[in-house]
């Protein structure tokens, strides 16, 4: 499976940047996760990773979004990578200041060739925080 095709994009968004497989890459961080004391306080842990992630990729084109959560409380902060077409990773028992990790991973991910995000390479955060990966939804079969 090639992942590195071009998918319909305007003519605003094409560019001969070898950085634009980064803009097919998302982010997206459950906000509402909590640190490890369980606190309510506001900003919550997760807000606090998806700005630190903003803070990892300031000239990247790579999407951070948010979410108001993943479903992977036990595992406290967690953050997912998709891409268009590729498989989908579902991280969790990440810190407040992983977002270059999330970032790395992404770059890693969007340079993949085959939709998997190489091992070699990932943050040990990504290594031991794996908590799911999910194939595209034409791979499956019926």
């Amino acid at each position: 499976m090639d992942c590195n095709v071009s998918f319909p994009a305007s003519t605003a968004d094409i560019s001969s940047e070898p950085r634009d497989a980064l803009s097919e890459v998302t982010v997206i961080v459950c906000s509402s996760c909590r640190d490890e004391t369980g606190s309510d306080a506001h900003p919550r842990a997760g807000a606090l990773l998806a700005e630190d992630a903003r803070r990892a990729a300031p000239d990247e084109k790579i999407r951070i979004r948010t979410v108001e959560c993943l479903g992977n409380c036990k595992r406290r902060l967690s953050a997912a990578l998709l891409r268009d077409g590729c498989w989908s990773y579902v991280f969790g028992d990440l810190e407040t200041t992983s977002g270059a990790d999330l970032v790395t991973g992404a770059k890693l991910f969007a340079t993949s060739t085959d939709g998997l995000i190489p091992w070699r390479g990932r943050p040990d955060s990504l290594k031991r925080g794996l908590v799911a990966r999910l194939p595209p939804l034409d791979l499956l079969k019926d």
